[in-house]
């Protein structure tokens, strides 16, 4: 008889934890290994992984999870290797084989693709996404062998480079990196490189380096999670205001900030701002986003009183940890 499975006792957990997704993962279940792992009651991520992509992927968790949506609208890195000659029903390695053609691609061929790529372009999202059409994943329909169509999306390719390298089993394949703005599905620029190219192409590996100002450096793996105590766990989360950097920095009074808390506008000399990021000074904590208009500080998303004061306890007791 099996024992019975013993029930983690969740807590207030706040914070962003910057993970390096492992292969194989989709982005919900290292979500919910991390969030397990913690023992934390919320959490949420800023952007789908692929399992078959690696990479910088951060976790929000408790009020973070209020500014998540500021992330998904960043702009990504990735670092991607293409097999050039071989086109399948997924655009990687794990669809099936619909096209075999001859590869001749120069120096010059490369050079062209990316100066054709590289700004403006306009994308049909894939089947195989999780994007949504009439409340189904696209990859559902895929599955079932149903193609539906799908508008072409306007998306930025801010920097590309393509490099040729060898392959296992010396087959050709291109390396891809590129700086891209939100929206923009690899797999399909990769399709779109290979048919430019004149000969095909499907990706064999895929690693996000960056998203926003989050680099593959900071991150940290399940496995060195893992390895971890609690109380160096909670040490690797960044404070939920690290989601707001480049916002207009306004602070505010007790009296002004507990009135903000409750939804009030407060009035003040500022100018018109879009993306605010707004602090109390007494005591010294991150309240929430907001805009200013005709001098008005507007309320956006705001943490809540006890979320502020299970922050504040938490830096203490972590200060507090020899």
């Amino acid at each position: 008889m099996n024992a019975p499975r013993t029930r983690v006792q969740r807590r207030p957990v706040h914070g962003v934890l910057l993970l390096d997704k492992p292969l194989g993962f989709s982005s919900n279940q290292a979500l919910q290994k991390a969030k397990w792992l913690l023992r934390a009651e919320k959490a949420g991520h800023t952007g789908t992984l692929d399992p078959l992509a690696t990479g910088v992927l951060p976790l929000c968790f408790g009020a973070a999870t209020k500014f998540s949506q500021l992330h998904l609208d960043a702009d990504k890195i990735y670092e991607a290797v293409a097999r050039l000659g071989v086109r399948t029903a997924t655009g990687d390695a794990e669809g099936e084989v619909i096209a075999r053609r001859p590869v001749q691609v120069t120096d010059d061929d490369l050079a062209r693709v990316e100066a054709q790529f590289t700004g403006p372009i306009r994308q049909v999202p894939p089947m195989h996404s999780a994007l949504k059409k009439d409340g189904k994943a696209l990859y559902e329909y895929a599955r079932e062998g149903i193609e539906v169509e799908r508008a072409a999306r306007d998306v930025v390719i801010h920097a590309l480079k393509l490099t040729r390298i060898a392959a296992q089993s010396a087959e050709d394949a291109i390396k891809i990196e590129a700086s891209v703005s939100k929206g923009t599905y690899i797999r399909t620029l990769g399709e779109d490189i290979g048919e430019a190219l004149g000969c095909g192409a499907h990706l064999i590996s895929l690693r996000r380096t960056a998203t926003g100002g989050f680099v593959q450096g900071q991150c940290i793996t399940l496995e060195a999670l893992e390895a971890m105590d609690e109380d160096e766990r909670l040490a690797q989360l960044l404070p939920a205001e690290c989601l707001v950097e480049g916002h207009t920095v306004v602070t505010l009074g007790s009296e002004d900030a507990g009135r903000f808390l409750s939804g009030l506008r407060r009035r003040g000399a500022w100018p018109d701002a879009a993306y605010v990021a707004v602090f109390g000074e007494a005591p010294e904590a991150f309240l929430g986003t907001a805009h200013i208009a005709a001098h008005e500080l507007i309320p956006g998303r705001l943490l809540n009183p006890i979320e502020i004061q299970q922050i504040l306890l938490n830096a203490q007791q972590t200060q507090a940890t020899p």
